[in-house]
């Protein structure tokens, strides 16, 4: 009779088998990012910005739903198997982001600048030895 832990581990590995590839995994990570950090250019210049600063607009709950969108990213991360240590620098990007982006105004434009999703997206590359594209 086999243990419950051994059990559930093959379930596990039959997930893991049938889930989508890690690519795809990542090609949606990096559409969800560049959605959120640089879907539209500012008119007459170069400078990218994503929903991520327009939603951030909205008092109150905007920098609440940029938060939990963002966290999708390193939610994705840690299934692909990203160390503990680039989730945690993950993290504290993100805890940066949102901290900074409470405050009225000047939140939001640290928002457009700082553009979390690609920091993170860019650990995600380092940690699955890809380049960012």
């Amino acid at each position: 009779m086999s243990s419950p832990k051994a059990n559930a581990r093959d379930i596990f590995k039959l997930l893991v088998a049938a889930s989508p590839a890690r690519g795809d995994a990542v090609a949606r990570m990096d559409l969800v990012a560049r959605l959120l950090d640089r879907a539209f250019v500012v008119p007459g210049t170069h400078r990218k910005f994503g929903i991520d600063a327009v939603i951030g607009l909205v008092p109150g709950v905007g920098d609440i739903i940029t938060t939990a969108l963002s966290t999708y990213i390193i939610w994705e991360a840690r299934n692909l198997g990203v160390s503990r240590l680039a989730i945690g620098r993950m993290l504290t990007n993100l805890a940066i982001h949102a901290s900074v982006g409470a405050i009225p105004v000047i939140g939001d434009l640290f928002d457009a600048y700082f553009q979390v999703n690609q920091r993170n997206m860019r650990i995600v590359h380092q940690q699955l030895g890809r380049s960012a594209p």
